[in-house]
């Protein structure tokens, strides 16, 4: 029987049969028989379906910094994927160096088995099966297709509860350092733009970035990565970055120098002074600040860069790439190693910024907020390298210049789950980190808390930076 009610061209007439049959006809047919396919009124959506009509913002759980086999990391891109799905994640950015996961790509499985270890390949057909794998040739020519993300995804994503974004991390250097910045949700691979100076490169690749998310017509995230790896990025070269909004105040890589040492600051510290040069010399924005894995090896590789060490929390009403890039834009998220928050709010009204906290267990927290009052001393002082030794000098690497204690200071400690400042109308910005008294569940370093660290806020926008 048709779907839908016969009809008659005009002038044509029917039959006494024909004229019967129709009416029988219309008056088996649902009175919406006419809109069969189109979509349920909102009343009849479950109350439960992950894409609801109408949903209110709510956190989201990602990593936007994440390697497989397609370059330097130990496993299959659809293993990496299921990884995060299986532990709590909502969305994945599979960022391989210099390349978009795309194309038709046979690797030696000796080389794969290597790197991953004896049981990968083992590993991998058990759980997508022999059907789904791709092999050719055999002995020392066996080869293993690695897929690309349009063809493997759908295998791995839930919707409305897991999705994957195509990224590359941009490796690209300057001055003798590593300069790398992430490009989440873009279409096609960004070869390293180069440039004369760390803070040339940095600008030269975002303006790339922006170039395709133009011609592109999409939304796409560039967030600078680990600056004090091999000590490459300073707070100066930050600073003055100013196209730059986003960088990693976490990376979960072990040979990152997340903490600094004794001649170079920490990335926390190094936040602050960016954004104390940014608002106080350039009239630039600050940036804002995200975690990430930066993971590499996901079978327990003794000091590897395992995933599960930090993450973004994004605040948006829909999982889709175009919000998550939006929410993050705004700066409405926060950076985790285990902390989670409940709600972060600054009211620009009342000038407070809130900070609610869920509890975990026994575990007990301190928020500090931190922020840099007007009238400090944002330019430092010179460091006098012929007074060092030629291995202090070396040790210095790029650093040049000291800055005040005054950068970042902690300008109230509340304990307990709920803290709020009150601005004074001095501050520069504040943000907040909170600290929990428990260790990750994959530490980093000896002696790590569970932290999470909110934007800054309360700043006045600056006009937009010429270009």
């Amino acid at each position: 029987m048709p779907s839908h009610p016969q009809t008659f061209a005009a002038g044509v007439i029917a039959s006494p049969v024909a004229l019967l049959l129709a009416l029988a006809l219309l008056a088996g047919v649902p009175r919406d028989a006419s809109r069969a396919g189109a979509a349920e009124p909102a009343a009849a959506i479950a109350a439960d379906d992950p894409v609801p009509p109408a949903p209110a913002p709510r956190w989201w759980k990602g990593n936007l910094h994440t390697h497989t086999f397609w370059s330097d990391g130990d496993d299959f891109p659809e293993m990496v994927a299921e990884w995060y799905r299986t532990h709590g994640y909502h969305f994945l950015a599979l960022s391989d160096h210099n390349l978009v996961q795309q194309g038709r790509r046979f690797d030696k499985e000796a080389a794969l088995v290597k790197k991953g270890g004896a049981e990968v390949v083992t590993r991998y057909v058990d759980r997508f099966g022999s059907d789904w794998v791709e092999r050719r040739g055999s002995g020392a020519d066996a080869e293993i297709r690695l897929k690309p993300l349009d063809e493997f995804r759908a295998l791995v994503e839930e919707r409305g509860r897991f999705i994957l974004l195509p990224a590359e991390e941009i490796s690209d250097s300057a001055e003798g350092v590593p300069v790398h910045i992430n490009a989440t949700n873009l279409r096609d691979p960004l070869p390293p733009a180069g440039g004369r100076s760390v803070s040339e490169t940095i600008s030269a690749n975002l303006r790339a970035v922006e170039e395709q998310a133009t011609k592109a017509g999409r939304e796409i995230l560039a967030h600078l990565n680990h600056p004090n790896f091999g000590w490459a990025v300073t707070a100066e070269d930050l600073a003055h970055a100013v196209l730059e909004r986003h960088f990693e105040v976490h990376n979960g890589h072990p040979a990152v120098n997340q903490l600094g040492d004794d001649d170079h600051p920490s990335i926390e510290r190094v936040w602050d002074i960016a954004n104390t040069i940014r608002l106080v010399a350039l009239g630039a924005p600050p940036l804002y600040g995200i975690a990430t894995d930066d993971s590499h090896h996901y079978h327990g590789r003794p000091s590897g860069a395992r995933p599960g060490r930090g993450w973004t929390m994004v605040r948006a009403t829909h999982l889709t790439p175009e919000h998550l890039v939006r929410a993050l834009r705004a700066g409405d998220a926060y950076a985790s190693t285990g902390v989670t928050l409940r709600d972060v709010r600054f009211d620009p009204g009342t000038r407070r910024l809130r900070v609610e906290i869920e509890p975990d267990g026994d575990a007990t927290f301190t928020t500090r907020f931190i922020g840099t009052l007007r009238g400090v001393d944002a330019a430092g002082s010179p460091i006098d390298l012929d007074a060092l030794p030629a291995e202090r000098r070396k040790a210095l690497g790029r650093e040049r210049r000291r800055f005040s204690e005054r950068i970042g200071e902690v300008l109230s400690t509340v304990e307990g789950t709920v803290a709020e400042y009150a601005f004074g109308g001095e501050e520069l910005y504040v943000r907040a980190v909170v600290i929990s008294s428990r260790a990750p569940d994959d530490p980093t370093w000896e002696g790590q808390k569970r932290q999470a660290w909110t934007q800054p806020v309360g700043f006045e926008p600056p006009s937009p930076p010429a270009r």
